[in-house]
């Protein structure tokens, strides 16, 4: 590694593979098995809490004790020690014959920090999630050249506030997105266009129902561009779903009627937590009284109902890692508890559906008025819209109100029953007459 490369690694800030240290930690054993036991990385000693260098001169005293520190870990693992411009680098590979552990405790790199797990639970974790997370894992059908959404990548460094004089490889191998040459699967969802030319499944599809059950869908929508850009338009379609109170104080503010922070969180977990090996996709369902976002792929294994809120073990940690850095998740394993807080504050209770292989969050509506809120606005709008051009079409009516086509089907037939609408002459040809707008 030249000092190049270091300056480049050192500008990514720490994550799931890098870790920075200003001397050489007492507790080194703990981080080192921490990263053998993920996917392996980096720690360079020499560097402040701020990631700017202090400088470390590495003794040879050091440099044995990171080698016996290696030597000892239960499998035992070798690391490579490297002095580099004033620094030192500890190379930690990837373990062979996971899990590791040191003075008989059991480490995983979580985000950017090192957490001890019980015996138990670190082995169940890998015995049932697989030694290759998909996350990790190459993907061989990724054309670099061709699959790589270069104006979405640096977007990305933007959001993270990274900057490097490398090229975009070399940034992708300090994010541990690159194997071998090829885009881990992490980096295919997040920096290509079209997520389903690789994972058909892994999308987010939102509908909206009638009533309180799946017999009567007004719209469905499904988002299946990369990850970010489908959290983000799923999160609006959501929020566009439901309804608004008016709160007056000093002035007149907007309130969505379920709190935004609690949508925000259970979506970004439902796409994060998600099982990727499943043909199931994220799912948000919303109802009359409640909204529900779910996600294949139950508790991870090693955890229990009773850690909801409290511990964390991602499901696909570089995906995790990706998040942390441009905020969209906040201190790892806090997100259930945001979701607690939020609604509590807003007079609700959150419910958790979980199964042997389903995630699900149910967010309870207000439904009593907003209910005959969401009707009205829907009816009016179609009445506003035939007003203006009596020979509207359905789906004319389909693009301006945002309803599939049975959406717009029932209310014309619901608006001409309570004799507010007839239609004169044929479908083809004829025109709407409005009778009578709402009250």
């Amino acid at each position: 590694m030249d000092r190049e490369e270091l300056l480049g690694l050192i500008k990514t800030g720490e994550g799931y593979c890098l870790d920075f240290k200003e001397s050489l930690p007492s507790d080194l054993g703990k981080h080192i098995c921490a990263f053998t036991n993920g996917s392996g990385g980096k720690i360079i000693l020499g560097i402040r809490d701020n990631g700017s260098p202090s400088g470390y001169m590495l003794s040879n005293a050091d440099e044995a004790k990171i080698n016996s520190t290696a030597r000892n870990l239960e499998p035992s693992i070798k690391v490579r020690v490297e002095r580099v411009d004033g620094l030192a680098v500890i190379h930690i590979p990837e373990g062979e014959n996971k899990p590791h552990s040191s003075a008989g405790q059991f480490y995983l790199r979580i985000g950017s920090t090192s957490q001890q797990l019980k015996r138990d639970e670190i082995r169940d974790f890998f015995q049932r999630e697989r030694l290759v997370r998909f996350d990790e894992k190459p993907n061989m059908q990724f054309d670099f050249e061709h699959d790589f959404y270069r104006l979405k990548f640096k977007d990305y460094l933007e959001r993270a506030k990274l900057t490097s004089v490398q090229d975009e490889r070399d940034m992708l191998v300090n994010l541990n997105l690159l194997d071998g040459g090829y885009m881990r699967n992490a980096g295919v969802l997040f920096f290509t266009q079209r997520i389903t030319k690789f994972f058909m499944s892994a999308t987010v599809v939102c509908v909206l129902y009638q009533g309180t059950d799946k017999h009567q869908i007004l719209d469905k929508k499904e988002f299946n561009a990369d990850l970010i850009s489908n959290y983000e338009n799923a999160l609006t379609y959501i929020y566009s779903k439901l309804n608004t109170n008016f709160i007056i104080k000093r002035e007149r503010t907007e309130k969505l009627e379920l709190p935004e922070d609690a949508l925000r969180e259970a979506l970004i977990n439902a796409i994060v937590h998600r099982d990727y090996f499943s043909t199931a996709q994220v799912q948000v369902d919303i109802y009359l009284d409640r909204v529900d976002i779910s996600n294949p792929g139950g508790l991870v294994s090693g955890l229990v109902r009773k850690d909801l809120g409290k511990r964390s073990m991602p499901r696909n940690p570089l995906l995790m890692d990706l998040l942390l850095r441009i905020d969209k998740v906040e201190k790892v394993g806090s997100g259930i508890g945001r979701i607690r807080k939020a609604m509590e504050e807003y007079g609700l209770k959150v419910k958790f559906d979980i199964r042997e292989s389903w995630f699900s969050v149910v967010l309870p509506r207000p439904v009593l008025k907003t209910v005959e809120k969401t009707v009205e606005k829907t009816v009016e709008k179609i009445l506003e819209l035939i007003e203006a051009n009596p020979k509207i079409t359905q789906k004319e009516l389909m693009e301006k109100t945002g309803l599939t086509r049975r959406g717009v089907e029932w209310n014309l037939s619901k608006l001409k029953e309570g004799g507010k609408l007839r239609r004169i002459g044929p479908d083809k040809g004829g025109h709407w007459e409005v009778i009578k707008r709402s009250s």
